[in-house]
């Protein structure tokens, strides 16, 4: 017997709202005995500034959380918690390993209730970090949205923040939608199946645009040398100064080292939700078909057979618990792909299918576009000799940049382009038609939604970049702005 197909409800998501909270994120705690986190909060940009971060969290109180009552209130000590947490450890000129009790003990209280890591995650960043400034104007609307909390105070922050509030709000309505399509499907209503899939295309193509317009406001230089440092987590940081990890003091037990990905938008539910859908599948980064292919047939247990899961299957450990739940079971149902393969000769379900791959695929495109111009060529100017008389530069993601761009790493610790590559490239693998498997690829002739007058694709896979000062070529690993 088939599985039912989720219900948004039993999950804690809205056909309106999507994965952004049911209601409006808290602007403050209504209880004053949380007074302490908030001043600090609400003065995080000037303590920053003068590195006085450390001392002013060492001397806090350790609160108890039992006076959080609702679900927002407890979102709220979430976004609080995880932006003293990553101020702490970023705020000086080399970043803190031991946390103490006086974050630890509450975050990891916080934690175990919304069910995500001790980290700031894309939830914290965006998710519950807004606020529409007329609330009976849609959040959709980039002009309405205004950022909670920040790091730096800057309009570059926000934005970056609310560019992805906004792809959540456009997004929404595709829940429902593609649930309708995989219910039709089960059924063999193959006109519902071909409108549901017309009407996300055009879901898919707004959401683009939307990723397109963090260009207006947020300046490369600003993201990659004032935002993205705070955002970075503690897996893979040795070069930028936390070899283990983070010492999580609950001032109880021994602290141990732990590691969390930082901040990214490959944490972002719906954009996974997009792949479940359509049937796209990812592999970990360098896997191809073929090495899967060999690795399954060369299997000689079930326990050797077991697939090994990629970043972006990783990710999912950051998402909220109900969210990661409601993944798992659109997998066990998801029938799209399979649906439309069946079906070949239906030029019109085909063609629907094969423009969501599409748009899913040039939006990647403009991922990896936009990681050029905000990681890539930032971080060759990464490396400048400090002025006379200027305090040293601090040790973080932007300052400690290898020399091999290979292990230019993400805020969650892993690399830069080729996990986005991969990635785009496994969208198009699902299309039916030879020609459309043709044109979703990066075979050499084909057309590539990707090229710019500045950033461009070469038929081998490699990025080339073309300024002011000549040209250069990337071919760097994994991840995203904050590896998506």
């Amino acid at each position: 017997m088939l599985p039912p197909v989720p219900s948004l409800a039993a999950y804690g998501i809205s056909p309106e709202h999507g994965f952004l909270p049911p209601e409006q994120p808290l602007e403050t705690l209504p209880d004053l005995y949380y007074a302490k986190w908030e001043a600090i909060a609400a003065n995080l940009h000037p303590l920053l500034l003068s590195r006085r971060i450390r001392p002013v969290v060492d001397r806090l109180p350790l609160l108890s959380t039992q006076h959080l009552q609702t679900d927002a209130e407890w979102r709220r000590a979430y976004v609080i918690l995880v932006f003293l947490l990553h101020s702490y450890v970023w705020g000086g000129d080399r970043p803190a390993e031991r946390i103490p009790p006086q974050l630890t003990v509450p975050l990891f209280q916080v934690c175990e209730r919304l069910e995500v890591p001790p980290v700031a995650t894309y939830a914290g960043v965006c998710l519950w970090n807004y606020k529409p400034i007329f609330p009976d104007e849609p959040a959709d609307n980039l002009g309405n949205l205004a950022c909670l909390q920040t790091f730096t105070g800057s309009l570059d922050e926000q934005w970056f923040y609310l560019v992805s509030v906004a792809i959540e709000a456009q997004g929404a309505p595709a829940l429902p939608l593609m649930l309708q399509a995989i219910a039709a499907a089960r059924v063999g209503d193959a006109r519902q199946v071909t409108d549901c899939l017309q009407r996300f295309a055009e879901i898919l193509d707004g959401i683009t645009s939307l990723l397109q317009r963090l260009y207006e406001q947020c300046d490369p230089h600003v993201f990659y040398h004032r935002i993205r440092p705070y955002l970075a987590g503690s897996k893979n940081m040795s070069e930028a100064g936390l070899p283990h990890g983070l010492l999580y003091d609950d001032g109880t037990h021994p602290p141990e080292h732990r590691q969390y990905g930082g901040g990214s938008n490959a944490q972002s539910s719906l954009i996974q939700f997009f792949d479940i859908a359509l049937g796209v599948e990812h592999r970990p980064t360098g896997v191809t078909r073929d090495d899967q292919k060999k690795a399954a047939a060369a299997a000689s247990s079930p326990e050797t057979s077991k697939p090994r899961h990629g970043f972006i299957h990783e990710m999912r450990e950051y998402m909220p618990g109900p969210h990661r739940r409601f993944l798992q079971d659109v997998e066990a149902v998801a029938n799209i792909r399979a649906f439309v393969d069946a079906r070949r000769t239906d030029a019109g379900l085909r063609i629907a299918y094969e423009a969501c791959l599409s748009m899913l695929r040039n939006m990647r495109d403009k991922h990896i576009q936009i990681v050029s111009r905000y990681i890539i060529v930032q971080s060759r100017g990464a490396h400048q000799a400090p002025q006379p008389g200027l305090r040293p530069t601090a040790m973080n993601l932007a300052t400690v940049v290898p020399k091999d761009s290979k292990k230019l790493r993400g805020t969650g610790g892993t690399a830069l382009i080729p996990f986005l590559k991969q990635a785009r490239d496994e969208t198009g693998e699902p299309a039916i038609d030879a020609w459309a498997r043709r044109l979703l690829s990066n075979t050499p002739g084909a057309l590539d939604s990707a090229s710019l007058s500045k950033v461009g694709e070469q038929p081998d896979g490699h990025l080339k970049v073309v300024g002011l000062c000549g040209t250069w070529t990337a071919d760097d690993s994994e991840g995203g702005i904050c590896h998506w």
